[in-house]
């Protein structure tokens, strides 16, 4: 599988001879022929197969054609196949080992949960590869989809096409790696030994050179983002209202002047924008909402035009800025590539799902109440830092519950979204320590403090359009502190503010 099958694919994963802590568990394996003989608990009774939910965490690799595409089918069909995909890791960029002259692999891990005995799993995952166009060409090389079982519940056991624990995770950066955003503190089923946890099996390997970066898909024109390589360059997200009412740009843009629009699209990427956010409400605090036929009249007819009619267009992302399910998969089947929701889902239970079952990214923001509510919600007694950390990984969970892939996620810690001044200056003080919170490491980040009121209270400038040097000091804040986006309205000068503070952060 990926980088793994280069050394264990399934069929391959017992004949290395290198031995590692799990290939010398002789004592305590369990053995089985097929997989129509009976499996055995701990104390050697005999355990009907399809009758109970296993645990078992899947390595997911591809190094050909649309890698990350590929994994995504494969886990489509994971699910078709009654192994329910609950969790996944973020993908990988890993470079290749043994056959070097290949494509650089995507590697990643996924927990399932299956009725199947080990034996039927990896019939079942090999089947699907053949289903999804395996084909072996070359002993460790390049393959379009692997599939490798890394673990079942806590059981060891051995077959000659078999071996799980996989004989040589534990040794392997490229497995422990995904592994550890899922189960960093399990140990490896080793019975009477006092193993080390994952996380510590992987700080105790060498640094890989390179290092994996993540890797978050936008769409087929459209860069990846990777959200732990240093050396990125940051995006800037353009705003785009086409709202009466917005709280600085109400009225600038009108949904039905296509001329208008045309210009604006194209002084955007002159300018130096990669993405286009697209909103047809205003989340300004009080804000009125609209309801989605509305919203959708005013969205879809934009970001249509600027598909067919804008050419300079062609490889720029689109962010539909909506919290409305219905708007989102609308927006989506005209154009748009990323799903930007203030409520990270609460305000739409059809959100998560919708965005799952569409396979576009999404953008999770924290916020808490309505925007409506939101500047009463704003008591963090544990530290706002903190706060918003344990909400979003919860909005997290959400949406692994509702299918979404963790690698299509992108997060937003929604400044000025139920927060006041202190709060706000404390995220930008702080945003490297909120990216490194367990749970939240791997993601990329937004940042959109353009022209926000904290701003304001600081400069004394209440005309939201003259925040623009105020803006900049928070947009190179947000580089420095790790963001992958800007969004922001000033687009010419927060480039050149991207800009310079890549060249001093990015490095």
């Amino acid at each position: 599988m990926g980088n793994l099958a280069h050394v264990s694919p399934c069929a391959e994963n017992v004949r290395s001879k290198r031995m590692t802590p799990l290939s010398q568990l002789k004592a305590s394996e369990r053995r089985f022929s097929s997989g129509t003989e009976p499996r055995m608990d701990s104390k050697m009774n005999p355990v009907q197969g399809g009758s109970q939910l296993h645990r078992a965490f899947i390595a997911l690799g591809s190094n050909v054609g649309d890698r990350v595409e590929m994994i995504e089918k494969a886990c489509l069909e994971l699910d078709r196949a009654n192994i329910k995909v609950k969790r996944t890791s973020s993908l990988f960029e890993t470079t290749p080992m043994y056959v070097l002259e290949q494509d650089t692999f995507i590697n990643g891990v996924c927990e399932v949960e299956t009725t199947l005995a080990p034996m039927e799993l990896l019939d079942t995952l090999q089947s699907l590869e053949n289903a999804l166009g395996r084909k072996k060409l070359i002993d460790k090389g390049p393959r379009s989809i692997d599939l490798d079982i890394l673990l079942y519940d806590q059981e060891v056991f051995s077959h000659e096409r078999l071996i799980v624990p996989h004989k040589l995770m534990l040794e392997r950066d490229f497995v422990l790696r995904p592994l550890c955003q899922l189960i960093p503190h399990e140990r490896p089923p080793q019975q009477g030994k006092n193993t080390q946890t994952y996380s510590e099996y992987l700080k105790a390997l060498p640094p890989p050179e390179p290092t994996p970066h993540s890797t978050t898909p936008i769409s087929s024109t459209f860069p990846s983002l990777h959200a732990t390589d240093p050396t990125r360059n940051t995006h800037v997200m353009a705003i785009l209202n086409l709202t009466p009412d917005s709280f600085s740009d109400g009225g600038t843009h009108s949904p039905t002047d296509f001329t208008q629009l045309t210009k604006t699209v194209r002084d955007f990427i002159s300018s130096g924008a990669t993405i286009i956010d697209i909103g047809g409400e205003s989340t300004r605090p009080g804000s009125t909402p609209v309801g989605a036929d509305e919203e959708i009249a005013r969205v879809v007819p934009a970001i249509t035009h600027i598909r067919t009619s804008i050419p300079e267009a062609a490889n720029i992302a689109i962010s539909i800025d909506t919290y409305r399910a219905r708007v989102a998969e609308a927006a989506c089947a005209a154009g748009a590539d990323i799903i930007n929701d203030v409520s990270a889902g609460l305000l739409d239970p059809d959100m998560l799902p919708t965005a799952a079952r569409i396979g576009k990214s999404i953008i999770l923001m924290h916020m808490r109440g309505t925007p409506q509510t939101m500047t009463k919600l704003t008591s963090y007694p544990h530290g706002v830092i903190p706060e918003v950390a344990a909400e979003l990984r919860a909005r997290i969970a959400a949406a692994e519950d509702a299918g979404i892939r963790r690698w299509r996620i992108i997060l937003d810690p929604g400044l000025g979204f139920a927060k006041n001044q202190p709060h706000d200056l404390e995220i930008l003080r702080g945003l490297d320590v909120l990216r490194g919170v367990e749970g939240l490491e791997c993601f990329p980040w937004l940042m959109g403090p353009s022209r926000k009121r904290f701003i304001g209270h600081i400069t004394g400038v209440k005309t939201p359009k003259e925040r623009v040097w105020g803006t900049a000091a928070t947009v190179s804040a947000s580089v420095a502190g790790g963001a992958d986006i800007v969004r922001v309205h000033d687009v010419h000068e927060m480039w050149q503010v991207a800009k310079v503070a890549d060249a001093i952060y990015r490095v």
